[in-house]
Parts: C-alpha cells; sequence; structure tokens
C-alpha cells in the first residue's frame, strides 16, 4: 500500500476565465483513478497499488502542464506502508 500527497504548483494556475484550471486539471486526474483520495486545501493525498499511484503522480504533474501551465512544480510525499489513509486520521476528523 502506497499513501501519496501531491500539491501541483503551476505558473500561471489557471486563465482569466478559470483562475484554477490547471490545479483542477491536475485534480481530474486523481478522480478519474479509482483511487482512493482526499482533496484538502493543500494538496491531496491518495492511496493504492504501488504502481497506479505512481502511474497517477505522474499523470498529475503532466495534465497540469497539458492544461496550459507553461511552467509547474509538484510536491510529492510519499510513505509505503501497511496502513490506510483512514487508519491514520483516525480520531482527528
Amino acid at each position: 500500500m502506497l499513501i501519496a500527497e501531491i500539491q501541483v504548483a503551476p505558473s500561471p494556475p489557471g486563465t482569466a476565465e478559470e483562475p484554477y484550471a490547471h490545479v483542477k486539471a491536475a485534480i481530474a486526474v486523481i478522480q478519474a483513478s479509482g483511487l482512493t483520495y482526499e482533496v484538502g486545501a493543500l494538496g491531496t493525498t491518495l492511496e493504492g497499488e504501488a504502481d497506479q499511484v505512481w502511474a497517477t503522480l505522474r499523470g498529475v504533474h503532466e495534465a497540469m502542464l497539458a492544461a496550459g501551465a507553461t511552467a509547474g512544480i509538484s510536491h510529492i510525499k510519499v510513505a509505503e506502508v501497511n496502513r490506510t489513509m483512514d487508519s491514520l486520521t483516525d480520531g482527528f476528523r
């Protein structure tokens, strides 16, 4: 089981019509992945089998750029554990 958190920092974050379009494009990849995930204010946490999580992380970064960002940084944290996101936050939510 792999748990990862990703925060994308596109430049620019979106367009005049849609200020966060490039961020939304990145989140859409996670939503379509079939993985368990939780969108937070400063990043998105996801969990699943390692190969699928790594592929999704790459897809998220690429989607941010494909959506029109001229540059972007993805901040990623990864934990390979025998726990779930829910078990790590149990009692705090």
